[in-house]
């Protein structure tokens, strides 16, 4: 074991590399009161404010990290540069080896099994439980509705969502800004083939807007750029400039939004100095419709509870700053929830809490069922599909999901010319 030249204060539990530090076999990750682990690597004390345990909470900085000095961390809970390639770090350990945590004796003496006996019945993180390395059982495929904690990017809920259930192949059908909480669907093993079809679904809202304020981000997490009363707004003017959104509308996105620009994510070229232009794009509103409208610091800002239902690729801080311009007193988001993806809907989700004590998956028949037309085939179009033929066409021109005798997902299916062609097949034959 690697040792620092002062050891870690009573009760400390720092970061341990077990042997040398490029074929370390067990990396543990936990918080020191003391400004020096007994590894001898910096990282920095325990931060409770930070929204993200597992990442901010746990900042620290293993040799390989590049921050301001080699294996330093920087102490700005913002900094991209130290915890990303923390992260990064981390993330390729995890791949290869095993996370425990290493507890330590009265005098930060490291216990003489090396910690094992102990961490078998600590978790890796505080409420969270990992599935088993080797599972008699392994996971199925299948959705995981997710309703996202707010302060959490939807790579974080992917990264957690891959330890409960065990499995790397999980990916999700659409982000969610941090702020935002709510619906986030992701796809486990087979299941991640369907969220190209989930990712196009519609989507419904719930919002607050905030009018007589314009931020750089149009949402609450940007500094405020001006200011103005909002006072002399009347009802009707609000539910005019609402209509006036409603239906098929070119929408601006925001700048700070993840579109690419010349291979770039536009947000990265706006903290980089760029006064960034994207281009309008068709989308359209199905619902915007008014629930409260509150008047807030003697009446100089208006607050707005609203529902919206939207195709995909809809930016509702987008909308939220297009209502405060067309009233001409500015605008931007305060508070966001999604409720529905498809036919995807809140009372499904489950907190990451849960699915740490139970990991809930909707089966992958399920999922396909209630997202396409369903159609039963005979054991014959059943072989068929398996070799990847076609069969005869479908009742509909939309993507159809194809079921075997037993139930089974077979394929999904398109019709072209007089027949249904195979998009996807998840049951080949052996």
């Amino acid at each position: 074991m690697l040792e620092g030249p002062d050891p870690a204060p009573a009760g400390c539990l720092a970061a341990v590399f077990r042997g040398p530090v490029s074929t370390a076999e067990t990396l543990a990750v936990a918080s020191c009161d003391g400004p020096q682990p007994v590894c001898g690597m910096r990282h920095s004390t325990r931060n409770p404010n930070s929204p993200v345990p597992g990442r901010g909470e746990f900042a620290i900085s293993p040799p390989a990290a590049r921050g301001p000095e080699k294996g330093a961390w920087c102490g700005r809970e913002d900094c991209s540069r130290c915890h990303g390639s923390a992260q990064r770090h981390l993330t390729a350990r995890r791949r290869k080896h095993t996370l425990i945590p290493v507890p330590f004796g009265p005098r930060g003496s490291p216990p003489t099994d090396g910690g094992r006996k102990e961490a078998a019945n600590l978790p890796i993180l505080e409420g969270v439980k990992t599935a088993p390395q080797n599972p008699t059982e392994p996971i199925g495929s299948g959705l995981v509705i997710i309703d996202k904690p707010q302060g959490w990017t939807s790579h974080d809920v992917v990264g957690r969502t891959r330890r409960l259930a065990g499995t790397r192949k999980v990916g999700h059908a659409g982000t969610l800004d941090p702020m935002a909480t709510g619906v986030l669907v992701l796809g486990i093993n087979k299941a991640t083939r369907l969220l190209t079809y989930i990712v196009g679904a519609n989507k419904t809202y719930t919002a607050t807007i905030r009018l007589g304020e314009s931020t750089i981000t149009d949402d609450a997490e940007g500094e405020i750029v001006q200011s103005r009363i909002a006072a002399a707004l009347t009802e009707e003017q609000i539910h005019a400039a609402v209509a006036k959104l409603t239906g098929p509308i070119e929408q601006v996105p925001s700048s700070v939004s993840a579109i690419k620009v010349n291979g770039e994510r536009a947000y990265a070229r706006v903290r980089a100095g760029e006064d960034v232009k994207l281009a309008a794009r068709p989308v359209t509103i199905h619902r915007f419709e008014i629930h409260d409208i509150r008047r807030e610091r003697a009446g100089k800002v208006l607050d707005i509870d609203v529902t919206v239902e939207c195709s995909s690729g809809t930016y509702i801080r987008a909308l939220a700053r297009d209502l405060g311009e067309d009233l001409a007193v500015g605008g931007h988001l305060t508070a966001l929830r999604r409720t529905e993806v498809g036919p995807y809907t809140l009372g499904r989700a489950r907190t990451l809490e849960q699915l740490a004590e139970n990991f809930e998956y909707l089966p992958l028949e399920d999922a396909a069922d209630a997202l396409f037309t369903r159609r039963d085939l005979t054991e014959h179009e059943r072989a068929e599909l398996s070799y990847g033929r076609r069969i005869s066409s479908n009742e509909t021109d939309e993507v159809t999901a194809a079921f075997a005798p037993d139930g089974t997902l077979v394929a999904l299916l398109k019709n072209k010319g007089k027949e249904a062609k195979p998009e996807l097949v998840f049951a080949t034959a052996s």
